[in-house]
């Protein structure tokens, strides 16, 4: 998923460059929206295995 957010925000940067303003907008509202999702998961995912804890295997 950063992935994606990286490649948004390289089109963005690329798309600055060149004058594309509205692509660049565009592309970089994505790039962000992407990376908050990708960081809420994560943290998500850090509370959900913290809780889980590590217990006694069992067998």
């Amino acid at each position: 998923m950063m992935r994606w957010a990286i490649i948004f925000l390289v089109v963005a940067l690329i798309a600055a460059v060149l004058g594309f303003g509205g692509i660049a907008n565009f592309s970089f509202e994505i790039a962000k929206f992407i990376a908050v999702i990708a960081i809420i998961l994560f943290v998500i995912a850090l509370v959900a295995g913290g809780l889980r804890g590590r217990g006694t295997p069992r067998l």
